[in-house]
């Protein structure tokens, strides 16, 4: 019988495009970070981070190849400038392979629920199951070091128990005043965690920046970072919890730059888009309503900032365009 070729979907073009774009960028980030890595235990996991993403960028590349399809430009060697010292401490490197893979991963999972060809599924089973081993070497690795803070606690129930009041609207909005919930205070923890490593990102991208409008719009992106973690650790605090503590990865004295522009714009505007994404997530599982609206007002925020960062990038010929449908309508005038 004989085959037919099945043409990629929607769905599995866009997963391909982003993973290539976001790999191959980050792929830069960990190639600086290897050479300066003295941490007998955290080079190995930086080094196999690098295998991974080659081969998988390697493999993205031959999909599209055989479908003759265009392979994104994406970033390489020419984004990175290797003879810059290090930028970043070694723990920051261990907490950078830590946080790319938690977001990556939570990326694939959902990215295997909309693709169908068989390549492509098994493809994005073997980048859910080997980010995920990472991760969790990387989580193991921060834990024996001291340098993964844990979400709060709290006392377990004695019981099951239901909710035996429903309060009016007006209630609901402005009287509310019952504990954070175990999947509210989860939630509060990791959009401190997040911003705490954002932060430090930023601060070694501001002092190499020698663009002043690039160097403001990352300025802005460290204060809005900084207005998360105040507003979270403040209902933390009014809540009888201890806030999150930034831990001790520093960055480095050097003033040289090892990225280009270009690869910073696109980290932080992914960072961005990843923000806004996170903070609905967390939303949709709030049950005070205090905090939906904090979501809601950072989302826009949020939303607002990238939108400055992706004209940015438009105006420097910088924002590489997705993969777009024909534009049928264009030829009917």
């Amino acid at each position: 019988m004989k085959e037919h070729h099945i043409s990629l979907t929607t769905p599995e073009i866009a997963g391909l495009w982003k993973t290539y774009m976001q790999n191959t960028s980050n792929l830069c980030v960990f190639k600086h970070f290897e050479p300066y890595i003295q941490d007998s235990e955290i080079k190995p996991l930086v080094i196999e981070q690098i295998n991974l993403l080659q081969k998988f960028t390697a493999k993205i590349t031959e999909i599209f190849s055989n479908e003759n399809f265009p392979v994104p430009q994406g970033f390489s060697d020419e984004d990175i400038n290797l003879s810059a010292p290090a930028l970043y401490t070694d723990l920051y490197g261990l907490s950078y392979v830590y946080r790319f893979n938690q977001i990556v991963f939570s990326d694939y999972a959902v990215t295997i629920t909309k693709v169908a060809r068989t390549d492509v599924v098994e493809f994005f089973y073997e980048c859910l199951n080997l980010s995920g081993a990472l991760f969790k070497k990387a989580l193991t690795l921060m834990l024996s070091k001291g340098i993964y803070d844990r979400p709060p606690k709290m006392p377990y129930p004695h019981q099951v128990e239901f909710i035996k009041k429903r309060d009016s609207l007006i209630e609901t909005w402005f009287g509310e005043h019952r504990p954070l919930n175990a999947m509210e205070l989860g939630e509060i923890f990791y959009i401190i965690e997040r911003n705490y490593i954002g932060i430090l990102m930023l601060m070694g991208f501001i002092q190499v920046m020698q663009d002043r409008e690039i160097k403001d719009y990352l300025l802005k992106g460290k204060d809005l970072a900084e207005k998360q973690i105040d507003i979270f650790n403040k209902i933390l605090k009014d809540e009888e919890h201890l806030g999150n503590m930034p831990v001790s990865m520093e960055v480095t004295d050097s003033t040289v730059s090892p990225f280009s522009d270009k690869l910073i714009m696109f980290l932080i505007s992914t960072s961005a888009s990843a923000g806004i994404y996170l903070c609905a997530y967390a939303m949709s599982l709030s049950m005070r309503k205090d905090l939906a609206v904090h979501y809601a007002a950072l989302m826009v925020e949020i939303s607002r900032y990238g939108e400055e960062g992706m004209k940015l990038m438009i105006e420097r010929g910088w924002m590489e365009q997705p993969p777009e449908s024909f534009d049928r309508a264009a030829f009917q005038h």
